[in-house]
């Protein structure tokens, strides 16, 4: 594996959630009936990887899973909720999704 820059890793902590999470899940579709009642401009997105099922809260690149209760920020750590991944492996993950 290429190893990982200041620019890239800043460039995966700042991709917007909404892209990172379209580029990761196998299905992902916006839940338009979502109003925030906290942090406006918050979207509800429901999504699968393999047979696991996810609903996320996205701001920016920050995303919360309403589920596991589980949140984090950037790409890097969405793949690694997604698919249980390593650090390394959602690096690896991520540059073959074209992040």
């Amino acid at each position: 594996m290429a190893r990982l820059s200041p620019q890239e890793l800043a460039h995966f902590r700042s991709v917007s959630a909404v892209n990172a999470l379209i580029a990761l899940a196998s299905y992902a579709k916006r839940d338009l009936s979502f109003i925030p009642t906290e942090a406006k401009g918050t979207e509800r997105w429901h999504a699968t990887v393999g047979r696991a099922h996810f609903e996320l809260l996205l701001l920016g690149p920050k995303f919360f899973d309403t589920r596991a209760r589980i949140g984090g920020g950037g790409a890097i750590d969405l793949a690694i909720h997604l698919y249980g991944l390593q650090f390394k492996e959602a690096i690896a993950l991520l540059r073959t999704r074209g992040l």
